[in-house]
């Protein structure tokens, strides 16, 4: 069965290049997609600089629930500063350090704040020297208040020598002079201050950090560090009952013990969410990837079976059994499979390689998470496509094979005269779900209420694909009956090839609405959703400027102050953001979400309009905080009650709702108070202000002066742009479109092959045709015809099969009954797909003609 399996598989190059091409395409696609989930799931970050310490004691800087992906959590937590005696004395232990981490930042001779890689905690005890590998140190420690050590790269970048005096901008404290005392070569070395100095700035002497570090390094001796860290656990233990502050149920995060790659995520807390990224990323497009594969292959092995049912016809008549017949075209099609999907998933681990670039580029994950190879992808990329291929040969030869061998041979030259009614209705009642579906967006006005539209558009496509033989041949009876006596023979013979080959023509026509569709539906929500969310952010801002400090790490203490007093300024306030863990109860189950939250203060107001629907903004003092009428939905989470909320850092509070607001898309689903979240930031400072003016030249003037007698402060416009053109989308959608360009690229080079195949499959049709009189002259203007009916109904179905759910997307963001979206974008998918329809008819129908019809006729047979 395998050797004729191939033999037959040598008369069908054409229409198998298609299958061939569609399984290479579906194998660098799925094979891409599996490596960048394996990635989120094993993947490492670096240690960095905590690379010279075997074991780490630090808060719990992720957040588990049950079977659902750990969230990072970006704050750092407190660890007991007591544990760091106690924890040296352990078994093994060579030395133990309380690291601290705060904002700092060196100012060179010209009031210039010189880059560091991360200011928010680029401040460090002298103490963390004992953590870096191998660092080469020029003078020696800091040992008075007002004496600092630079890492080398900082001060070459300055210009500074050991002995030099600096200004230094420590924890938000105005500048002040050091004198360098040290140049420290390793990387993230940071700006070192005494040990006591450090505390004294971080704020650990006094206040809510008092008494605390960020994490305690241990270096062990040779060998010992796994009985140092079970031991450091079993002392953790110890202490959590003792002061009953780790308990379940208690605010503060857990203590943890990391060693070995574990330690990459305490060195950078929050960089180990571009892990869930990629994974969320992967699962996301796993879905529209398998369905537009699944589409693709099936149609392919459709055609290169459909174009090979005379000869199955025949083995039929010879005694072939159903059995025999479906075994011949799958492994028929597993031969083609097994050949492509070998340089398919060279291409997939290229692919990946070639997206992490992109991801990083657009600052989706850090550049120091590698992606992780392995040869599980290329596995479930072959088993996947295997069992793809399987079903569909099967699946497109079980009518031949099923059929009696006398009618199989009657139908090889034909297709069956009536469409099946069952298919038909079950493609209809998928267009009816996908129409139902797309209604989401009225009901939820968030990204996942857009991602409803696309996944619309595509379930309606498949249903077109389904119906589409009822709906072709119902247009050919149409056109039929409409047509004049005297019409051209090219014009009869391309409209009775649409009524006799309404399964042929429906196929491909089904194919490029698909695309159609795709294009449409996957693009306008995201440029839809980008406009909402700008419409949101211009209305609720009515401030003008903003003003940041991302050199220094947040804002100075006293900014604030001084730009209240400035002359023309009518309000200001502080607006800040960090990562919030929402968890309460939907239908009795436990459900956890995560996301982006703002800071406020009361005087918020003055700055901000976030469409307050109940409550006030000006309440947001204490333990209080706004939510969005989206979370003001969830059971237990209206104004007055108390919502369960872990903050970044890993401390769960419970604030009281006091105000809800719509305009959620521009603003979050949360909104903190300032008090609330004070002590559990990293940096403790605030990120920006936003400042209401007048509007008068001579307040923009005053503002300017403020910031220029002020190092590292940055003034900017509220509105830098309306946010609805490409070049203002955020990073999510570029990202998005450049898979969309992707998977565009591999639907239309199926699409473009089957065509191909389909016309090439018609050579003893066109050499009929020949023989019986007609010109080449009208055997050209008939395919053409044929091609323009492809063209005009895949169009007119994409744009049917898109309309109402980018209508209802429209009037469910923006509020009027279409989406928003580049003006080009139909244009050039209409030319893309009467393009396609044209040239992928034209050049094998020329081709064709270029065949002598006897030799045509004596090859097919």
């Amino acid at each position: 069965m395998l050797h004729l399996a191939v033999r037959m598989a040598g008369h069908r190059i054409t229409a198998l290049l298609a299958v061939a091409c569609a399984v290479l395409g579906g194998a660098a696609l799925i094979t891409g997609t599996g490596v960048l989930a394996e990635s989120g799931f094993r993947s490492q970050l670096p240690a960095g600089r905590l690379a010279g310490a075997e074991v780490v004691v630090s808060t719990e800087q992720s957040f588990s629930s049950g079977p659902d992906l750990p969230i990072a959590l970006p704050e750092r937590g407190k660890v007991p500063a007591g544990l760091v005696d106690e924890l040296a004395q352990l078994p093994g232990v060579t030395a133990a350090v309380g690291d601290i981490g705060f904002p700092a930042a060196l100012v060179d001779a010209d009031g210039r704040v010189v880059p560091t890689e991360d200011p928010r905690t680029a401040g460090h005890g002298w103490s963390s020297t004992k953590l870096l590998v191998d660092a080469k140190v020029d003078g020696s420690a800091p040992a008075g208040t007002g004496e600092v050590a630079l890492d080398s790269a900082t001060a070459a970048t300055a210009g500074v020598r050991v002995g030099d005096n600096v200004q230094v901008v420590a924890a938000g404290r105005a500048p002040t002079a050091y004198r360098v005392t040290a140049l420290v070569d390793a990387p993230d070395a940071g700006i070192l201050f005494a040990d006591p100095t450090a505390v004294r700035l971080s704020g650990r002497a006094d206040g809510e950090r008092a008494g605390t570090v960020d994490l305690i390094a241990l270096h062990t001796e040779p060998g010992a560090e796994a009985s140092v860290a079970a031991a450091a656990r079993e002392k953790i233990k110890d202490t959590s009952r003792k002061t009953n502050t780790t308990a379940p149920g208690a605010g503060a995060a857990n203590l943890i013990v990391s060693t070995g790659s574990e330690r990459g995520d305490i060195a950078s807390p929050g960089a180990g969410d571009a892990r869930s990224v990629l994974i969320l990323l992967a699962s996301s497009l796993g879905g529209i990837i398998m369905l537009i594969i699944g589409f693709v292959m099936a149609s392919a092995l459709a055609v290169s079976i459909g174009g090979q049912r005379r000869d199955l016809a025949l083995m039929r008549a010879v005694g072939a059994t159903p059995k025999q017949i479906r075994r011949l075209a799958a492994g028929q099609a597993s031969i083609i499979a097994a050949a492509a999907v070998v340089p398919g998933v060279g291409l997939g681990y290229l692919l990946a390689g070639q997206f992490r670039r992109m991801l990083v580029d657009r600052e989706v994950i850090p550049e120091v998470l590698p992606l992780t190879f392995s040869p599980l992808p290329a596995l479930a990329t072959v088993l996947l496509l295997g069992l793809a291929v399987q079903v569909s040969a099967r699946s497109a030869a079980w009518r031949t094979s099923r059929m009696p061998a006398t009618e199989a041979v009657a139908e090889s030259r034909s297709e069956p005269r009536t469409p099946s009614k069952t298919r038909a209705r079950f493609g209809l009642l998928l267009i009816v779900a996908a129409t139902t579906l797309s209604a989401a967006p009225l009901l939820s006005r968030t990204v996942l209420g857009a991602t409803a539209t696309s996944m619309a558009g595509i379930i309606g496509a498949i249903g077109l694909a389904l119906a589409g033989p009822a709906l072709v041949r119902g247009i050919g009876d149409a056109a039929g009956r409409r047509l004049r006596p005297g019409v051209s023979a090219p014009t009869w013979l391309a409209v009775s090839n649409i009524r006799g080959y309404a399964l042929r023509l429906s196929g491909v026509v089904s194919a490029l609405a698909m695309a159609v569709v795709f294009v449409l539906t996957y693009t306008l929500a995201q440029t839809t959703v980008m406009s909402a969310t700008a419409q949101d952010t211009r209305t609720g801002t009515i401030a003008q400027q903003r003003l940041t400090a991302p050199g220094l790490g947040g804002l100075p203490a006293g900014t604030l102050a001084a730009v209240t007093k400035t002359s023309g300024v009518e309000a200001a306030a502080p607006v800040s953001d960090t990562t919030v863990i929402r968890e309460y109860k939907q239908f009795g189950d436990p459900v956890v979400e995560s996301g982006s939250a703002m800071i406020l203060t009361p005087a918020a107001s003055g700055v901000l309009d976030l469409g307050v629907r109940d409550g006030s903004l000006a309440r947001l003092k204490g333990d209080t905080v706004a939510v969005s009428t989206e979370v003001a939905r969830s059971p237990g989470s209206g104004l007055g009650s108390r919502i369960t909320l872990v903050l970044g850092d890993g401390t769960r509070v419970s604030p009281k709702v006091v105000a809800v607001y719509d305009r959620a898309l521009g603003f979050g689903p949360l909104a903190l108070s300032h008090d609330l979240v004070a002590g559990h930031t990293t940096t403790g400072l605030d990120q920006s202000i936003l400042v209401r003016t007048d509007g008068s030249a001579a307040a923009q003037q005053a503002l300017t002066a403020l910031v220029a007698s002020r190092p590292g402060l940055a003034l900017a416009p509220t509105d830098t742009g309306s946010g609805d053109s490409l070049t203002d989308a955020p990073p999510e959608v570029w990202i998005n479109l450049a898979l969309i360009v992707v998977l565009l690229g591999y639907l239309l080079l199926s699409i473009a092959n089957k065509l191909v195949a389909t016309t090439a499959q018609r050579q003893g049709e066109i050499a009929t045709l020949r023989l019986n009189g007609t010109t080449p002259r009208q055997i050209l203007a008939m395919m053409r015809r044929e091609a323009a009916v492809i063209g005009a109904a895949a169009l007119t179905t994409g744009l049917l099969l898109s309309a109402i759910p980018l209508a209802l997307l429209g009037i469910g963001f923006l509020d009027r009954p279409w989406p928003a979206g580049p003006v080009w974008l139909l244009p050039a998918v209409a030319l893309t797909v009467i393009c396609t329809a044209f040239i992928t008819v034209e050049l094998p129908t020329r081709q064709a003609l270029r065949t002598a019809p006897a030799h045509a006729l004596s090859a097919r047979e």
